[in-house]
């Protein structure tokens, strides 16, 4: 196999791993918490986003990697590629990256060190309210 094969078999794989990810947070943490208090709302998320964010380094190998994979595999395929491949892998490369890596980056993770720095137990209940109303919205 050459490089842009492994580079095409590695961001499939971990592009696939990603929307996992994301679909299962979607679909069953967040409606999950939602169901509970807005301190417990709080707490849980925390506790989530803490493994996320500093307890899972094969979390953070496979989000970077993705993105690199998907960079790497359209810059190997884009010169032996048919017009219309290197038009799907140019397409599919952007999308991920303008739809998945950089909401991420501008939108979710200031959102989430937000609710990260928020003292819970000390905050009153309306703090709690106002924190998780603008954080769940977005």
């Amino acid at each position: 196999m050459n490089a842009f094969a492994v580079s095409l078999v590695l961001a499939t794989v971990l592009d696939g791993l990603v929307a996992g990810f994301l679909l299962g947070f979607a679909v069953v943490v967040m409606p999950g918490i939602a169901t509970l208090g807005d301190r417990d709302f709080l707490r849980a998320f925390r506790v989530i986003d803490g493994v996320i964010q500093r307890g899972s380094p094969l979390f953070g190998i496979v989000w970077v990697g993705s993105a690199l994979a998907s960079v790497a595999a359209l810059a190997l395929g884009f010169g032996p590629s048919e017009t219309v491949a290197r038009a799907l892998l140019t397409s599919a490369t952007i999308s991920y990256i303008v739809g998945v890596q950089l909401p991420t980056g501008l939108v979710n993770i200031p959102l989430n060190n937000g609710v990260q720095a928020l003292d819970v137990d000390g905050a009153s209940d309306e703090e709690c309210r106002a924190a998780r109303l603008a954080f769940e919205a977005r």
